[in-house]
């Protein structure tokens, strides 16, 4: 860690201290990385080099985008000239990227990656307040903003004297960042930077309160893009990737744009990817990889049965993956039903960047996340950090070439641990190597000294015709500590009053084990949710 190309040292100034960094393993050949590595070079530059620059890149239906990898790198050149000659940033300067999912926010992103700064993208719907909680943390200097964005950003400005540097696109105006790309050439000569050199501040999706930002190196975004997409997805050039997670998400970023620009695959961004447009979208742009949540699979099944979607159906879909929270067996087996498509389940975190466990079509198996993902390991440990049997439920500790770096924070301590990265997940691993999700570690509810996982309680909820949603939470109770309640969204049609509680309850003790049923039903007509799709459980015992 002796060359940085990093003038502004903030981020390099602010990593934790090195004995509280996890174990990084790069034993695996493609894992070799040389010391100086810009990630915009080896995704994008290196595709133009190839020969291959007319090769489609990137469609949008808004404004009907149809761009090339040549169209995405002289755009991104031109950004990145605007950045260095006319904003003043310099290597190591955060940028602030605001926008829903659009080629423009594609083109900054690699245009801030070339010039040697810090992308710091934020979700769109994130208020003045929760900007300027990541605008302080992280010293956003500049900043590169949709302009239909733009109003909560001015407002968060208001009391962060530091991001000085604003400029808007899809802008027509004379400030525009359009009108600033024409005065620049499309030639750029990206930054010499270092492999470990920080690249992203990618912020926690706030499930658990306040955010942490997440310090991802160029070497972590190669590293992501050798892991899990070479030896679970295995993705083509051929492919069309399409999907619902913001970019902001480290999920959406890498399925979204890495994993497709590293096998120089076409991606279609959706700025509203609800599952009627995800439908929509699907034999409109031929799309063959789909990345989305489950909530969004269960809702799509019925209509994705009737349009006959998938190759064996005579489509062009071949591959769905899902991530962000746990796929039930009961929506794996609706979605299979419905297209013949296996789903391909995984489990990532911001602080890992991606997925880390998973298995491919051929080895899914209902109810398991999957296998570690070559080039990671992961093991089940216990309270005081000793490995636990096969079979044993206790906290997911996974190490290997990514793994969490906190900016300034002091609970990198708590999610760093003799070099594992605890995720916060409970799980067992059963004897062929299977993990298994069970609740978060703070999910667990332990009633009248029995453990229940939330999951699967939930699981037998969702299987029952008069349950759209639902998500279930321990609640206190004097006799037993925690008891089991559910939060349940029914489909049209269905009362939630006193007869459907006895249904749903009797239901689930027939289901599974009677001791976990719900002996609380709360009816919601909607869960709350983050912008990634994530359930929020702390609003919920709130």
């Amino acid at each position: 860690m002796t060359y940085t190309a990093h003038t502004d040292t903030f981020a390099r100034d602010h990593l934790p201290p090195a004995e509280q960094w996890p174990e990084f393993l790069f034993e695996r050949p493609e894992l070799q990385f040389p010391d100086r590595l810009n990630c915009a070079t080896e995704l994008l530059d290196r595709r133009i080099a190839e020969g291959r620059g007319a090769r489609l890149c990137l469609r949008a239906p808004a404004g009907g985008v149809e761009w090339t990898f040549a169209d995405l790198q002289q755009r991104a050149n031109r950004i990145a000239n605007v950045l260095v000659k006319e904003m003043g940033l310099v290597p190591g300067n955060r940028v602030l990227l605001r926008a829903p999912n659009n080629p423009m926010l594609v083109a900054c992103w690699f245009a801030v990656m070339k010039a040697g700064g810090i992308a710091v993208a934020t979700m769109p719907l994130l208020r003045a307040k929760e900007l300027r909680q990541v605008i302080s943390k992280g010293r956003v200097t500049h900043a590169l903003c949709d302009l239909r964005l733009i109003d909560e950003l001015r407002a968060a400005l208001r009391d962060e004297p530091v991001l000085t540097e604003v400029r808007t696109f899809y802008d027509e105006s004379a400030q525009g960042l359009e009108a600033a790309m024409a005065r620049h050439s499309d030639q750029f000569e990206n930054v010499d930077t270092a492999a470990v050199d920080t690249c992203i501040l990618a912020f926690t999706s706030g499930t658990t309160g306040q955010p942490k930002g997440t310090m991802h190196f160029h070497r972590d975004v190669m590293a992501a893009c050798t892991s899990f997409p070479r030896h679970v997805l295995r993705p083509r050039e051929s492919d069309v990737f399409l999907g619902s997670p913001p970019l902001a998400f480290t999920f959406g970023l890498g399925g979204l744009v890495l994993f497709p620009m590293s096998v120089g695959a076409s991606i279609v961004l959706l700025e509203q990817a609800a599952p009627p447009a995800l439908l929509e979208a699907i034999p409109a742009y031929g799309v063959t990889t789909l990345i989305t949540a489950p909530t969004s699979y269960r809702v799509m099944a019925e209509e994705a049965r009737k349009m006959r979607l998938s190759v064996a159906q005579g489509g062009t879909l071949r591959q769905c993956v899902s991530a962000g929270e746990v796929l039930p067996a009961a929506t794996r087996l609706l979605w299979k039903d419905a297209t013949g498509i296996e789903i391909i389940d995984g489990i990532g975190a911001t602080e890992m960047l991606h997925i880390f466990i998973s298995a491919d079509e051929a080895h899914a198996r209902p109810g398991a996340t999957g296998t570690v993902v070559p080039g990671y390991r992961a093991c089940i440990l216990d309270d005081d950090g000793k490995p636990l049997p096969p079979g044993t439920v206790g906290r997911l500790a996974v190490k290997g070439p990514t793994g969490c770096r906190y900016l300034d924070d002091e609970r990198q301590k708590v999610y760093v641990q003799n070099g594992w990265n605890l995720t916060g997940d409970a799980y067992l691993m059963d004897e062929d190597g299977y993990f298994h999700y069970q609740a978060r570690t703070d999910d667990m509810i332990v009633s009248a000294g029995y453990n229940i996982g939330a999951p699967e309680v939930e699981e037998a909820l969702l299987t029952h015709p008069a349950v759209a949603e639902c998500a279930v939470i321990g609640a206190p109770d004097e006799e037993r500590g925690q008891i089991v309640k559910a939060f349940v969204v029914l489909r049209e049609g269905h009362a939630g009053d006193a007869a459907m509680v006895r249904t749903l309850q009797d239901y689930v003790k027939a289901t599974i084990a009677p001791y976990k049923y719900p002996r609380a039903v709360e009816f919601r007509d909607q869960l709350p949710r983050t912008e990634t799709g994530k359930l929020q459980r702390f609003r919920l015992r709130a």
